[in-house]
């Protein structure tokens, strides 16, 4: 199957990054009714690969808790010094962000999350939606 370039794609593109694949599902439904391009990575370190491919992106959705070299503190820390453009969520049921975990600019939500939860965060985030941009 053919799949478009990101820089062909018109819709603001979103990158979610959960081991958890119903999860990862979920919230890429969630944000992709919202009017997102939505990417699924499974790990930090797969994100970070795909982010160095594709500046491009408007958001990073990442779970804390991964396999791999990095957590998702880690890459909303990169997202941030990197790619200052890009918007970050972070979210977690088992991890709280401490001290210096999170980027200003980032947001963490407590999993489990509602649709509404995150298109509110998303809001905040980013000023607006995509139908909104």
């Amino acid at each position: 199957m053919d799949r478009p370039r990101t820089d062909d794609i018109e819709q603001p593109i979103a990158l979610v990054v959960d081991d958890e694949p119903l999860i990862r599902m979920d919230t890429g439904d969630i944000l992709c009714d919202a009017g997102f391009h939505v990417v699924e990575a499974r790990t930090a370190d797969e994100a970070f690969a795909f982010l160095e491919r594709h500046p491009s992106l408007r958001l990073v959705f990442t779970d804390v808790q991964m396999p791999g070299d990095l957590d998702g503190f880690q890459l909303a820390r990169l997202v941030a010094e990197r790619w200052p453009h890009v918007s970050v969520i972070v979210a977690s049921g088992a991890v709280r962000p401490g001290p210096g975990d999170l980027p200003d600019q980032a947001e963490f939500i407590n999993k489990p999350f509602t649709p509404q939860l995150v298109l509110d965060t998303v809001q905040r985030t980013m000023g607006a939606l995509p139908a909104e941009l």
